[in-house]
């Protein structure tokens, strides 16, 4: 492989100026836009803008590319099945490919029972399908979510969505019946509390607090949780956290739905994050990297909860075969070319190299991370703890201006999320230049 990354100009350059220029003036406001980057093609971990520069992507499109761009079997794959048909209305008739799907999804989702799912477009579509299912199968109407959290943008996800004002900002009312409680984020615990002497004082908050004195139990019909918070900052729980809450949820005969639609498919090097707490969830929602940037979701439940009756819920494109066959081999890929083990291997080797930079450098407050899903928490200085966010801004646009891809979460976090297919040698030339901007950064804003 040449060596990467490749900068021929100073981006943006001019023709990526020029299109930006155009989107202004035709493409929605509404869009988040990180830096100007203009994607003209793609291939496994490096991304090429309209300019010809070459970056490493540690985006991996905003996790939504685990097996890299064009992954040679994938795009094999949606090929033949192009040559065969592109769509016949899959909740109305039957595909050969959503079945094969079904099959392996049953296979690497966690928990030990009979299982069905529901295919969709999006991981937002995903969350959707699970409200929906929850409410119709328990006949209750109120969820606890939490703070922190995203889960998609439609009314039902944004009911759900407490990661940023701008996300709900003027679309009240949503949809009721939603409580969101502190997530654990032991970084900045909203008890002031250090794990684990805190004995997860948030998962006694929850019963002591909430569902015995303002929320009836008998009236929720579950939890929503990411196993790890995506958008939010890349939280980490800490272990046993998600044993205690489903004992929590054992207790009132609540529902525990995972928002894998980030953290799954292979990205903290396991099939799903929840795996590494030791929890199965009754639904979960999966979506992103699932058919390797096609629009797909899957909501797989236990078969005893997914008893809604032919009309209740359905997706005209939801499970269209050329997305299905895409994540069939998806799936494949992964095991072949054991990229869970990468993953491990990796983002092991990230991690350490991290909390070396963390002892180091000044405004590296926190970092956090399973497998390929690390994030990096930029503050003004260690001992007050204030977001860096002018900081963590300032490393991803230096570190895309020097060919590396990144982008941030919540509040002033870097996250770290190459292709799953990522070798050591990216790795480390990545590094080398997020290490350097790091220092420059420092040196900047103290001076």
């Amino acid at each position: 492989m040449p060596d990467y990354p490749k900068m021929v100009v100073r981006p943006p350059g001019p023709k990526a100026r020029e299109l930006v220029k155009r989107d202004s003036n035709a493409i929605s406001p509404s869009y988040t836009r990180y830096y100007p980057l203009v994607v003209d093609s793609g291939h496994d971990c490096i991304v090429k803008d309209v300019d010809g520069n070459e970056y490493v992507d540690f985006n991996s499109g905003l996790a939504c590319l685990n097996l890299g761009h064009n992954h040679p079997k994938i795009v094999k794959a949606i090929k033949s099945q192009c040559d065969k048909f592109l769509h016949y209305a899959n909740t109305d008739f039957y595909y050969q490919e959503t079945v094969n799907l079904a099959e392996k999804l049953f296979q690497i989702t966690p928990g030990d029972f009979q299982k069905r799912v529901h295919f969709g477009n999006s991981g937002t579509e995903a969350i959707e399908t699970a409200i929906k299912l929850s409410k119709w199968h328990t006949r209750k109407h109120q969820f606890i979510a939490f703070i922190g959290a995203f889960h998609g943008r439609t009314c039902g996800a944004t009911a759900l969505t407490a990661s940023k004002l701008a996300q709900r900002r003027h679309y009240f009312p949503l949809i009721p019946g939603i409580t969101h409680v502190p997530y654990p984020y032991c970084y900045r615990c909203p008890f002031n509390l250090s794990y684990p002497e805190c004995n997860f004082r948030c998962i006694d908050f929850i019963d002591d607090q909430v569902l015995q004195k303002y929320v009836p139990p008998e009236e929720v019909a579950g939890f929503v949780f990411e196993p790890i918070q995506g958008e939010g900052g890349y939280v980490v729980p800490p272990p046993e956290y998600f044993q205690r809450l489903k004992k929590l949820a054992d207790k009132y005969g609540l529902l525990m739905i995972a928002d894998e639609v980030q953290s799954g498919i292979g990205r903290t090097g396991k099939w799903f994050a929840i795996e590494h707490w030791k929890t199965d969830p009754d639904i979960l929602c999966s979506a992103k990297s699932l058919a390797s940037g096609l629009p797909l979701s899957a909501t797989v439940a236990r078969t005893r909860l997914m008893d809604w009756e032919a009309g209740t819920h359905a997706s005209t494109f939801g499970g269209n075969p050329l997305a299905c066959a895409a994540a069939t081999n998806v799936i494949d890929v992964i095991k072949e070319e054991k990229l869970l083990e990468n993953a491990e291997k990796q983002g092991s080797y990230i991690m350490k190299w991290l909390q070396n930079v963390k002892q180091e450098q000044e405004i590296v407050g926190d970092v956090r991370g399973k497998g390929l899903m690390i994030g990096v928490e930029f503050v003004e200085d260690k001992e007050s703890k204030m977001a860096g966010v002018d900081q963590a801004r300032e490393v991803m646009m230096s570190c895309w201006r020097r060919g590396v891809a990144i982008v941030t979460c919540g509040v002033s976090t870097l996250r770290l999320v190459p292709p799953l297919t990522i070798t050591r040698e990216l790795v480390d030339t990545s590094l080398e230049i997020l290490g350097d901007v790091i220092k420059e950064v420092e040196k900047e804003t103290s001076d």
